[in-house]
This record gives C-alpha cells, structure tokens and sequence, in this order.
C-alpha cells in the first residue's frame, strides 16, 4: 500500500511538473533535432537569428536554444540574446563547476546529455537545478536544457 501511495504522489507530480509548463528531456532533444535540421536547412546566420529570438520557433514551454561554437563562444542564446558573441568556455555555476566544458567535451565525443548544473530559470529568476541535452552539428553545439 505504502508503495501505491508512493507511485501516486510522484505520479501526480509528474502531471503537475507538465501542466505547470516545465519540459521534458525528450521535449528538449526534440528541440535540438529541429534546430540542428533548420540549420542545415537554413544555414548559420538565420538559424541563429531566430534561436536568439524570444520570440521564435525554438522556444517551447521553458524550454530555449543555446548554440555554441566548438570553442564556448555563444551564437545564439534563446533566453539571454545579449550572451551572444561572448566566450563561456570558463563560465563556472553556482557550485563552481564549469558545465559549458563538459556539455562542449561530452558533444565532441558524440555525446546528447545530460550535463547537471545550475542556472537561472527564464521565468521565476530563481537559482534551479538543470540538465543540458545537446547535439554537435559541424563546428557547433546546439543546447537545451531541463528545469527541474
């Protein structure tokens, strides 16, 4: 009984976690897939146009696209556009651990996530728990991440 109980309650926040508007990993691939298939469409320049925009088709529920080079420079940053141009590489969260290395080694080793770390939510500007899931397409990394 006691486990049924536990099964419900982590089932009924499961639905609140996705009524509330937080997406999910596969969400988040997704969301890498369709960007990393509007850039070999599209090329560079548009594609990180519109990833940059707040506003625009690579933004679902909480979820936003951040594209790196090879080296941790931003291209496009669907939350924080005025990232874009600065190098990360050594960017470090709260707990002093430098995730843009990891997501860009991960990457070049064929690598989809998750990297654990903390950032900002878009919403709340609250400190939260997240998990990048990414994908390398040519010379860049095309990010997105899961509140948790």
């Amino acid at each position: 009984m006691k486990q049924l109980l536990t099964f419900l309650a982590a089932a009924l926040f499961s639905l609140c976690a996705c009524a509330s508007g937080h997406g999910t990993p596969a969400d988040a691939l997704a969301l890498v897939n369709k960007t990393a298939a509007y850039l070999a469409d599209q090329g560079p320049a548009k594609t990180f146009f519109e990833a940059s925009n707040p506003k625009g088709r690579f933004i679902h529920r909480d979820l936003y696209i951040v594209i790196y080079d090879e080296h941790g420079k931003v291209m496009a940053h669907g939350a924080i556009p005025r990232l874009v141009g600065l190098n990360v590489y050594n960017y470090r969260d709260e707990d002093d651990k430098y995730f843009v290395r990891e997501i860009l080694d991960k990457a070049s080793k064929g690598q989809q996530g998750p990297v654990d770390y903390k950032w900002v939510h878009p919403t709340t500007q609250q400190m939260h728990a997240k998990s990048a899931w990414f994908r390398q397409v040519g010379q860049y990394i095309i990010t997105c991440g899961t509140y948790k």
